[in-house]
């Protein structure tokens, strides 16, 4: 079998004449010829952009280095260029599980056509709702396939996301979404763990109270089917049903978007003041996640990827970013030892 690593130092010599003895003489290359090396993984992730680039490493300065000025591209739409192929291939995109699932013993699967239509129809209404580049849309959800779909909606529109995990109270989760003044707010009704349904219908509107900036709540069953957005809608903000608002088909290309767009926030643990916003961005994460999850993950389309995680940890992103280069990634939600009074690990 040919790892993911040799197929790229195998393009290196074609493409470049280079060879190097081993791994050490490789990274030692991508260390000090930083404008070659990142270009090379710009041409052997095939990347496109639409207008052209100058160089990979257009301004070499700490802070304030300069990459891929002029090239625009979109998050989104790196992960959903593999829906043909993965599809032909029979090829989900994500297989997710929980507690329920778990003892019932069944999986759920959603397929690459499916997820590109749910990403299209949350992302069209998004839109509607005047949510545009820049704009922060933030979610309080737990691992599930929702919250890819609505952070590749979100991202498809250029606007900016930042989530938190359900698990977190409403200290934790204003600590952070106070400080960047979110437009939209995606939400779980509640969550389960261990056994046990946790409500977050109060929550919620006590987080809504303190996030004035909200004019939308995107409401999440996960609980109760039937949960009511409109008990949380107030005067300036509409309440809508999230499993509405992913049911239409429509056609959505994502925004081209520069290449230092924002693309989500994530925050330091907080253990010093308040959590540290800190911004990454649509390029940045493409390339970066293209090479430490192909590369050194040694992940293909064939491959199946799976890290046990909540929203709140940035393994949440790490996880999704495998959809970067067309791999299924596996979700789990809740307690993998199931119910607290029966373990099974």
């Amino acid at each position: 079998m040919t790892h993911q690593i040799e197929r790229y130092q195998a393009f290196l010599q074609q493409t470049r004449g280079l060879s190097f003895d081993d791994y050490d003489a490789l990274w030692r290359w991508s260390t000090t010829e930083l404008d070659t090396f990142w270009l090379s993984l710009w041409e052997f992730f095939d990347l496109q952009s639409p207008t052209p680039f100058e160089r990979a490493l257009c301004e070499d300065r700490m802070p304030g280095a300069v990459w891929f000025r002029g090239a625009t591209l979109n998050y989104a739409a790196q992960a959903l260029r593999h829906v043909d192929a993965a599809d032909a291939a029979g090829r989900p995109a994500i297989v997710a599980s929980d507690e329920t699932r778990l003892a019932q013993g069944t999986l759920t699967e959603l397929s690459w056509p499916e997820l590109r239509r749910q990403v299209a129809s949350l992302a069209a209404a998004l839109q509607a709702m005047d949510v545009r580049p820049g704009d922060r849309v933030v979610a309080y959800l737990p691992n599930i396939p929702q919250t890819v779909v609505a952070f590749l909606a979100v991202a498809s529109v250029g606007a900016v996301w930042s989530v938190c995990s359900p698990d977190m109270g409403p200290v934790a989760v204003l600590d952070r979404f106070k400080q960047i003044e979110p437009k939209v707010l995606i939400a779980a009704d509640g969550y389960v763990y261990g056994g046990q349904s946790f409500d977050r219908m109060g929550l919620l509107q006590d987080l809504l109270a303190e996030l004035p900036s909200v004019a939308h709540l995107l409401l999440v069953p996960v609980l109760n089917p039937l949960a009511e957005p409109a008990r949380l809608a107030a005067p300036g903000l509409q309440a809508h049903d999230f499993s509405e608002l992913i049911a239409q088909d429509l056609a959505f290309e994502p925004l081209l978007l520069p290449f230092d767009h924002p693309l989500w926030i994530v925050y330091s643990s907080g253990t010093t003041g308040l959590p540290k916003p800190i911004v990454h961005s649509h390029g940045g994460i493409v390339v970066e996640a293209l090479k430490g999850g192909v590369l050194h993950n040694d992940l293909g389309p064939d491959d199946r990827f799976h890290w046990y995680s909540s929203t709140g940890w940035i393994m949440w992103n790490s996880q999704v970013g495998a959809l970067l280069g067309g791999t299924t990634i596996c979700l789990f939600d809740g307690s993998p030892a199931g119910p607290r009074q029966q373990p099974d690990w």
